[in-house]
């Protein structure tokens, strides 16, 4: 590519949520909260699991790695937020940006593969019991995790390498609080068509696949708890997936609500909202979901929490 068509733009005006001073300060006090009880709670769950022997299963070894990708995936945003309302500038360099998106991405795409892989260890332990540990062996979850990881990070570089390769000639506003997609190809002076349609084809493939997959795991799910002939038998193994599917649900319904709609010139009240939720909220509740319904999550967090790690009876 000649120097003619490298982008004329060094760097982005992220416009944030609001522009009112007020509301500039509420919404910095409420991302610190949020932030601040992401990291904490995910890293909870990291360390419970990682110091208590009786959690060291397939299960809770997906919900180590998910709450490990929550504080990145969260991180990719929050901290340019907070850093930019700190320091009063609203800049964000071209390669910071390229950066960002390529983190935001992969961490997507990372929670995407890791509720569909969840589902399927609840498919297997509630359709196959009694093959569980044969099925779900160290050596597959181990793959399983490897390959949802370079999937995902050779997708995002795929995506941030067709946007680098577009010029930005004129507008540099974004009006957004992080470098999405969606503003950025709006900005570009250039032909898109081909980040368009591989957003729409491969993109497209990477995240309904996951979505699908999750949808026939519980298919087969509901039609073996109903077959159960005892009906605290079937609640008991429904209520194994309840905290999953609450993610689910909380993680697929806000992407449905920014991206599966006609695109429009700026995102309204409803979209940035939903964005908020998939990018900021939904990785602070996930180890609270998580953990209020899980019995054994519970006990080693109170022992983490009371120093009580290394007394386990």
């Amino acid at each position: 590519m000649s120097s003619t068509n490298q982008s004329s733009v060094s760097e982005f005006l992220l416009l944030g949520l609001s522009r009112q001073p007020q509301q500039q300060q509420l919404l910095f006090l409420l991302f610190l909260i949020m932030y601040l009880a992401t990291v904490l709670g995910n890293l909870l769950i990291i360390l419970a699991i990682g110091t208590d022997s009786r959690l060291h299963t397939p299960m809770y070894f997906f919900l180590s790695n998910l709450s490990f990708v929550d504080v990145c995936f969260s991180s990719t945003t929050v901290p340019k937020v907070l850093a930019n309302h700190t320091l009063g500038s609203q800049i964000i360099s071209f390669s910071g940006c390229l950066t960002q998106l390529y983190f935001l991405f992969m961490f997507a795409d990372m929670d995407n593969f890791l509720l569909a892989v969840m589902a399927y260890d609840r498919f297997v332990a509630i359709c196959h019991p009694l093959h569980y540990t044969t099925k779900m062996t160290h050596q597959l979850c181990v793959l399983m995790v490897t390959g949802s990881w370079v999937t995902a990070s050779l997708n995002a570089l795929l995506h941030t390498l067709l946007m680098a390769r577009l010029s930005f000639c004129g507008d540099n506003i974004i009006p957004h609080f992080f470098c999405d997609v969606t503003p950025l190809l709006k900005l570009s002076c250039s032909d898109t068509h081909l980040n368009d349609l591989m957003i729409l084809t491969e993109g497209a493939v990477i995240t309904v696949t996951p979505f699908v997959c999750i949808l026939i795991s519980y298919i087969h799910i509901t039609c073996a708890v109903l077959r159960v002939s005892s009906t605290r038998g079937g609640r008991k193994a429904f209520s194994t997936c309840g905290s999953h599917l609450a993610v689910v649900c909380l993680f697929y319904g806000t992407i449905i609500v920014v991206y599966i709609h006609p695109s429009s010139a700026h995102l309204s009240d409803k979209d940035m909202a939903a964005t908020v939720l998939y990018t900021v909220v939904t990785p602070m509740l996930n180890p609270f979901i998580y953990s209020l319904r899980n019995r054994d999550l519970k006990g080693a967090l109170r022992k983490l929490v009371h120093g009580g790690t290394f007394f386990v009876q």
